[in-house]
């Protein structure tokens, strides 16, 4: 018979030394902090040799200890994902990340078509504008926007994208823009998403630095405020296509410049490169290549 140590012994040195305290651990684990200084006194005692140096209220671990938890800890995360991939595998729910401002104006509209098409497949979607760390979070699939180099993702290109000019129509009749230079009687409305004004009006409105910090500003954290301020001619907004579909048919905004610049980041779908997806995901991921590629053909048609 294998000498296997004593394995709850083994989730309370896993707990405390992550957490650098017994009582953390015992909270952790549901449990006392002396029923925890147990279990590791008990794998002590089998393996022969210290893992912590006890002292009031205060535990260190040992060189020895140390270097024993740097050697089992990615067998206890393996067997925690593990047990997780079987626990969750009969359950066809999907976790899915992406930035609010994508979620609201692109997603939105469009999760319905897939409820409809699978209704077996219940979503739980979070927003959230930074990224997902796969490691951590509850997510299977994101959406990121990013320049695509993560060699720790399978990448997916959904959209690639440039930051492209909108007012509302009064807006551009009553500050009568005509051309990019006509700017500088505007009041640009910037987000954290597309902070490119400076690069747009250097390249189109033929500007100097100077003329550019002189231009009226207001400054939001999200695209979602920044193009409903432009939908009410509270200025210009300088962001996607893909978030002002709603808004330009619906003729609440338009685009007073043809000009565009394009940007090396894009819209990407991602997830574990080394993770098998679920049949859920898998469906998922599907119908977001399959949406997209239909979207890219349409604009490509008219």
């Amino acid at each position: 018979m294998r000498a296997i140590p004593p394995l709850k012994a083994l989730l309370a040195l896993d707990s405390a030394m992550r957490l650098g305290s017994f009582t953390l651990a015992a909270n952790e684990l549901s449990v006392t902090p002396g029923a925890v200084g147990q279990q590791i006194q008990k794998l002590e005692d089998w393996l022969g040799t210290a893992l912590f140096v006890r002292q009031i209220r205060q535990v260190t671990p040992t060189a020895e200890g140390r270097a024993y938890f740097a050697q089992i800890q990615p067998a206890i995360a393996q067997i925690v994902e593990a047990s997780r991939r079987v626990r969750e595998g009969r359950n066809q729910g999907v976790r899915l990340s992406m930035p609010p401002s994508l979620a609201a104006k692109w997603f939105a509209p469009r999760m319905t078509d897939f409820l409809i098409a699978h209704p077996g497949i219940p979503l739980d979607l979070s927003t959230s504008t930074a990224f997902v760390d796969f490691d951590l979070d509850a997510v299977d699939l994101a959406i990121r926007y990013f320049n695509g180099v993560d060699a720790g993702l399978s990448v997916h290109l959904l959209y690639a994208d440039e930051a492209r000019v909108y007012c509302s129509p009064g807006y551009a009749r009553q500050l009568k823009l005509k051309r990019p230079a006509d700017l500088q009687r505007a009041t640009l409305l910037h987000n954290t998403l597309h902070p490119h004004w400076n690069a747009w009006l250097t390249q189109f409105g033929e500007l100097t630095s100077a003329q550019i910090d002189k231009i009226a500003g207001l400054h939001v954290d999200q695209s979602l405020i920044a193009i409903e301020s432009a939908v009410r001619a509270q200025g210009v907004v300088l962001t996607s296509a893909l978030l002002t579909q709603a808004e330009m048919a619906n003729g609440s905004l338009i685009e007073p410049f043809e000009e565009a610049l394009p940007l090396p980041t894009a819209y990407y779908l991602v997830h574990p490169r080394t993770t098998e997806l679920r049949a859920g995901a898998n469906t998922l991921k599907a119908w977001f290549l399959e949406t997209a590629a239909a979207s890219r053909t349409a604009e490509r048609t008219d």
